[in-house]
């Protein structure tokens, strides 16, 4: 259940971080105050017939059918650049570690070919005078 959730967040923070960084562009018509297209990275289509707009600045829109009231809007959401890129330099002893690091690391789930016994040809040593019973040593 943990991993379950650890992989939503991780999807989100990604999906957050893409759409912080971009860039886009929405354009609206609107005929009367009323939204007639909407359009995402392109131009908003202006209505059906042409809009001839006259001089008259106070004229109210009434209608759908006047051709002075229709407005172009563009909302634009510029990408963020403010990002500070890392160098990283490595020193001879960080080096060193990390070569040792990844070495180990690879060769930790690197298995034996085989089970190797070293002592399988070993032979004890024989035994000239029975230690237990010379000692007197008796286990009760």
């Amino acid at each position: 259940m943990k991993t379950f959730f650890t992989k939503i967040l991780s999807f989100f923070l990604a999906a957050f971080i893409l759409l912080s960084t971009s860039s886009f562009t929405v354009n609206m018509h609107f005929c009367c105050n009323k939204l007639v297209d909407m359009a995402f990275f392109s131009k908003a289509e202006a209505c059906k017939d042409k809009v001839q707009k006259e001089n008259n600045p106070f004229k109210k829109c009434t209608s759908l059918q006047e051709k002075d009231c229709c407005d172009n809007q563009t909302i634009l959401k510029e990408a963020n650049d403010t990002f500070k890129k890392s160098t990283t330099v490595l020193e001879a002893d960080q080096l060193v570690f990390v070569k040792t690091f990844i070495y180990s690391y690879i060769n930790l789930f690197e298995g034996l070919d085989k089970n190797i016994v070293p002592f399988e040809a070993y032979r004890p040593p024989l035994l000239s005078k029975d230690i237990h019973t010379l000692y007197e040593i008796y286990l009760i």
